[in-house]
């Protein structure tokens, strides 16, 4: 399943160039996990509750193309990968079907100390 969220580049999001800054990008594709979670129907709340967050291990960017300014994009989000305590998901940026940016993020499970954890396995059921 590809998760597809849209988002507007609103002036804040830009650098002095007029082109979306960096670091957006990963607020960007933050939002696009972050709903998809939601989609699919975890509560990261209920999941915190009970002693289990998710957390970025790694992320692989790659800037391709600038957004500006109004742009409407798309932030797509595909699981590529799961085991016993991560997700690999593939995420791009797009606009008006221009691949603009693509990452590659590891996200593992964690425990409420801190330390990786095995997901659970209806939340393993769901990712999947």
């Amino acid at each position: 399943m590809i998760y597809e969220l849209p988002v507007r580049v609103y002036y804040e999001d830009t650098d002095m160039a007029g082109i979306v800054y960096y670091a957006n990008y990963l607020k960007f594709i933050e939002r696009g996990r972050s709903e998809w979670v939601r989609e699919i129907g975890i509560d990261q709340n209920e999941m915190k509750a009970e002693g289990f967050v998710f957390a970025v291990r790694r992320v692989e960017a790659d800037y391709l193309a600038p957004a500006k300014l109004d742009d409407e994009l798309i932030v797509t989000t595909e699981v590529a990968q799961v085991t016993g305590a991560r997700l690999v998901m593939d995420q791009w940026v797009m606009c008006q079907g221009k691949a603009l940016f693509h990452a590659v993020v590891t996200v593992i499970m964690m425990n409420e100390d801190g330390q990786p954890a095995r997901m659970p396995a209806n939340i393993r059921r769901m990712v999947n």
